[in-house]
């Protein structure tokens, strides 16, 4: 966790990533960001977010990935796209990119934590809205 939390602040440090804490009601309840990388050889940002059990099912990470979606608009430079990649069978985080208009661009499989992933490859594009 430590050596997580290092990594994000030298990627935040660097202006290579934009990680955030999720509250719901002033309580922590899970994290997001977006951070750099190369989508269909173009320069994008990647997103992920983290919701503590107790906290699922209320459409926080929902209004997370809103305001976020934001700050990357108003960060993005020549990064045009903004992609998530949630497994295919997390249906709560693959309707939360729904519900915030990314667009599906099809699967692939992946290595995460050394076991193959097949993810949904969304991306929404910043340029828009």
């Amino acid at each position: 966790m430590a050596q997580r939390h290092e990594r994000y602040l030298r990627l935040n440090a660097a202006g290579e990533a934009h990680m955030f804490v999720i509250l719901d009601g002033g309580h922590p309840v899970g994290s997001i960001g977006y951070w750099n990388l190369d989508w269909h050889d173009e320069p994008a940002f990647e997103t992920g977010w983290f919701v503590l059990p107790e906290a699922q099912g209320r459409g926080i990470a929902s209004q997370a990935l809103a305001a976020l979606i934001d700050d990357a608009r108003a960060h993005r430079g020549e990064r045009r796209m903004l992609t998530a990649c949630p497994s295919v069978d997390n249906l709560a985080s693959n309707g939360v990119c729904r519900r915030n208009g990314f667009t599906l661009h099809g699967t692939f499989t992946t290595t995460f934590r050394d076991a193959d992933l097949t993810v949904n490859d969304w991306a929404l594009d910043l340029s828009e809205g």
